[in-house]
């Protein structure tokens, strides 16, 4: 079933490029990089416990983009991204195939702003060392929105992304040296430093 879901996922998104590549004048194909700086949700140690809230740390993405229209567009993405989070000195890491499905206005010259739902596929997660299969939803929607700057073929832009709902994953954390079940949010928080290049 998760290997179902993963296919259809990317199906779905390489329609959508493949319709981007053949569109009007204005369009764009390339490809994408950059940071990101973000942190998970809450981690809960056992039941009852008060919740650790992670600090921020800097993870990257790569990927590739679409773009339909000029002035008005619509920006399909695919991209995959590593991101961590330090909850008192253990680390929760993620990687993922994020989805953003964006449309962006050009305001000012070579500035525009965006924003539309990211569709995320978790591929991986680990904290602490121990890999964590039993995440709640392996597929989720975020909310990515910001503001870009485009010079021809080059193009940077900074965006917040937050992911929608509580999106627990339980384990048995056998580093605390009870086994004891473990509970913590995947969901994202995070601003993003990318740049674009056309092809």
């Amino acid at each position: 079933m998760k290997n179902l879901k993963k296919s259809a996922f990317l199906a779905a998104i390489l329609a959508l490029f493949s319709f981007s590549i053949s569109a009007q004048e204005g369009s764009a194909f390339g490809f994408k990089g950059g940071l990101n700086y973000s942190a998970n949700g809450d981690y809960f140690e056992s039941i009852g416990e008060n919740a650790k809230n992670p600090d921020r740390n800097i993870g990257y993405h790569v990927g590739i983009f679409g773009k339909i229209g000029d002035r008005l567009y619509f920006r399909p993405e695919l991209i995959y991204t590593a991101t961590k989070s330090d909850y008192e000195n253990n680390d929760f890491n993620v990687r993922k195939l994020d989805a953003p499905l964006l449309v962006g206005l050009k305001v000012l010259g070579p500035i525009s702003v965006f924003g539309g739902p990211s569709l995320q596929y978790i591929l991986d997660t680990e904290f602490d060392g121990i890999e964590i299969d039993n995440v709640e939803d392996d597929f989720t929607v975020g909310l990515n929105f910001g503001i870009g700057l485009s010079f021809n073929k080059v193009g940077i832009d900074l965006r917040y992304e937050r992911g929608f709902n509580d999106n627990e994953a339980t384990f048995i954390n056998n580093n605390l040296g009870s086994g004891t079940a473990s509970r913590i949010d995947t969901r994202p928080d995070q601003l993003i430093l990318s740049l674009s290049i056309a092809l």
